[in-house]
C-alpha cells in the first residue's frame, strides 16, 4: 500500500520542521524524503511538484499541496483533516 503522505525536506529547514510538527500534532503518518540521504530525491520532487524547489514539498493522497505556509493554510481553512483522513483511507 503506498504512503499517502510524502514530504520532502532538507536539514536545518525551520519550515520542514514545522510542517513535521503540524503533521505529527495531527497524528497523521509520513514518508519523509530528506535530500541530504539521497539527493536524487531533490529532482524528483521538483518534477513531482512542477519544479518546486523550496522546502518542504508535500503530497497527500498523491496530490501536491505545496509548502508549509500551504499546509498550515489547508488547516486554518479547515480542510486538512478531510484531507488526511482520506489519505488514511
Amino acid at each position: 500500500m503506498p504512503v499517502a503522505i510524502e514530504i520532502y525536506t532538507r536539514p536545518g529547514c525551520g519550515y520542514c520542521g514545522a510542517a513535521k510538527s503540524l503533521l505529527e500534532r495531527k497524528k497523521a503518518s509520513y514518508k519523509e524524503f530528506d535530500v541530504a540521504v539521497d539527493s536524487s530525491w531533490r529532482q524528483e520532487m521538483a518534477q513531482r511538484s512542477h519544479g518546486g524547489s523550496t522546502f518542504p514539498q508535500i503530497f497527500i493522497g498523491g496530490q501536491h499541496i505545496g509548502g508549509c505556509d500551504d499546509l498550515y493554510a489547508l488547516d486554518r481553512e479547515g480542510k486538512l483533516d478531510g484531507m488526511l483522513a482520506g489519505a488514511a483511507a
